[in-house]
């Protein structure tokens, strides 16, 4: 097949380094996953390959330098994204995702979506009462959620964070586990914990929690409950039983918003028992104030490598027993649809 070549300019010297990365890694990165070859000058960058490639690190490239034209670092998960979007012929979308911050992190950084899932998840957050997030690990759902709840928090539009998920490890439960409450809780909240620090601080984090503003507590605490004005997430909620989910949903009060998040290809429940997450994505789908948001893994944030294993266990779907591709379960999300 014949080699197609371009050039692009830049219009900026600086461009060149915010664009290439330290010692050129984002343009080694887009030559690996795309297929080109890229030849750096400080006031061009040629690309060479087969012709739909070559366009491919084209709109890759172009659309890198408005972020560079706006002010904005470039870093290495931008250009993951990019490159994952031209594959998906969704490119055209990139820039959007820029344009909206959510919130500053406790470093001053702004934090933004950084896939159209994201968006897509973030989006229905904002419209409903109780949003399902599930897909595999590394496409942000832990993290997104506590940022918008303490965005909320900050706000004023609740009182206060409550964090829990179901005490089921590999086959251990609340139990069987060592220590004291906060001990047993506290390991499998680790992403919890680093969400809020980044976006709070570890010192802020610990006043809140001492005051009970935040709470972070197992999902059996949670029975018995009716949590008003509150921002509630419930994590690795693929671990959950019918009765418990049920019972999760049931808390919900006046002026509050419910996040659900799960990974159903990492279910750790007794063979025989279903997850509670795959029979609310049954149940659930078509009362208006629920939605469910399917993140896949184009949606992982993470090194190229991961989404290509998530596409390899992927491959093979298990189904039959509560355990199942999250690709292949549950009613596309009506914001999906929409966006149709």
């Amino acid at each position: 097949m014949l080699e197609h070549s371009i050039d692009i300019q830049l219009k900026h010297p600086d461009d060149s380094f915010s664009l290439f990365g330290s010692n050129e890694r984002h343009l080694r990165l887009m030559e690996q996953e795309l297929g080109v070859v890229i030849h750096a000058r400080t006031e061009k960058v040629q690309v060479i390959g087969q012709e739909e490639h070559v366009e491919q690190a084209r709109l890759v490239i172009q659309s890198l330098l408005v972020l560079v034209s706006r002010g904005l670092v470039i870093n290495t998960p931008d250009v993951v994204t990019a490159i994952s979007m031209a594959k998906n012929d969704e490119i055209e979308k990139f820039v959007a995702l820029y344009e909206e911050e959510i919130i500053k992190d406790n470093y001053g950084k702004p934090i933004r979506v950084k896939t159209l899932g994201q968006k897509l998840y973030v989006d229905s957050v904002k419209r409903h009462d109780i949003v399902f997030g599930i897909g595999p690990a590394g496409t942000g759902k832990t993290f997104l959620a506590v940022t918008l709840a303490v965005t909320a928090l900050k706000r004023g539009q609740v009182k206060r964070i409550v964090l829990t998920r179901p005490a089921v490890e590999a086959g251990e439960s609340l139990g069987f586990l060592p220590g004291d409450l906060k001990e047993k809780v506290d390991p499998y909240l680790r992403p919890v914990y680093d969400a809020l620090y980044q976006i709070l601080g570890k010192e802020q984090t610990t006043r809140l929690m001492e005051r009970e503003i935040i709470e972070i507590a197992p999902l059996a605490y949670m029975r018995g409950r009716t949590l008003e004005d509150a921002f509630v997430i419930l994590d690795e909620a693929q671990n959950t039983t019918i009765m418990q989910m049920k019972m999760f949903l049931t808390r919900l009060g006046f002026n509050s918003k419910m996040i659900v998040n799960g990974d159903i290809s990492q279910i750790d429940l007794p063979r025989k028992v279903k997850s509670g997450l795959i029979d609310a994505t049954e149940k659930l789908s078509k009362i208006p104030q629920i939605d469910f948001m399917h993140f896949s893994a184009k949606d992982v944030v993470r090194h190229p490598v991961v989404a290509q294993i998530i596409n390899a266990y992927e491959q093979e779907a298990l189904a039959g027993d509560g355990r199942a591709s999250f690709e292949t379960i549950g009613e596309p999300s009506r914001s999906e649809e929409d966006e149709d």
